[in-house]
């Protein structure tokens, strides 16, 4: 093992544990970013499964045209014969012979890229399938997740420690409370003054006008 080698198995080496740990430190995020990557990889290959469609359906178009030709060449060859020109006859015979060779090798090809094509067709819907299935995971652990979360706040709410945070909480309210309450006092206060008063001014008025 040469040194360069040795550098790259050590830097693959050290990627692998990086990675290990993050999934352990957050593994949602790493789910989400395996299923980034399997509908790259889906999407990368319904792109294949849509080029070998293409190209089944042009060798299906060969097919015809060459059986177009293939039938031609054979009624010819007929007429040829019919003729009795050899030459005609030979050129025809050749012509048949490579338009039928030209068909076996284009009906072979077909019946394989058919094959092959249901067989990406098969494989592309598990793909889906499984990312489908994956997508379904994901939003379980995320429920989980969230679950495991809201109980960890309750729990640390609620828990005997934390009793100081309840009981500093309450006595901001009774401060708010008696503020309020204070608040109001001193307005009704005020308010039975201003009554005194006027009541003192209208009994005062009386008395002024038979002093005049």
């Amino acid at each position: 093992m040469n040194l360069f080698q040795r550098f790259r198995y050590t830097v693959e080496a050290d990627l692998h544990q990086l990675f290990d740990k993050k999934e352990q430190k957050n593994p949602i995020a790493m789910l989400n970013q395996y299923i980034r990557e399997a509908e790259k990889q889906t999407e990368q290959t319904g792109k294949l499964l849509e080029r070998q469609g293409q190209l089944k359906e042009k060798l299906e178009q060969e097919y015809k045209e060459n059986a177009a030709l293939l039938a031609k060449r054979e009624s010819q060859l007929a007429l040829a014969q019919t003729s009795g020109e050899q030459d005609l006859i030979d050129f025809a015979t050749d012509e048949v012979t490579a338009y039928t060779a030209r068909n076996h090798t284009l009906q072979t090809s077909i019946e394989a890229s058919t094959r092959e094509y249901f067989e990406l067709e098969r494989k592309f819907e598990t793909m889906k399938h499984k990312i489908k299935d994956m997508k379904v995971r994901q939003l379980q652990l995320m429920g989980k997740e969230n679950v495991t979360r809201a109980h960890h706040q309750m729990d640390g709410m609620i828990a005997k420690n934390n009793k100081t945070n309840f009981e500093d909480l309450e006595a901001y309210i009774d401060k708010l409370a008696y503020q309020i309450n204070k608040d109001h006092e001193v307005t009704t206060f005020e308010a039975r003054l201003a009554e005194l008063e006027k009541k003192a001014t209208e009994d005062s008025s009386p008395l002024l006008i038979e002093n005049k």
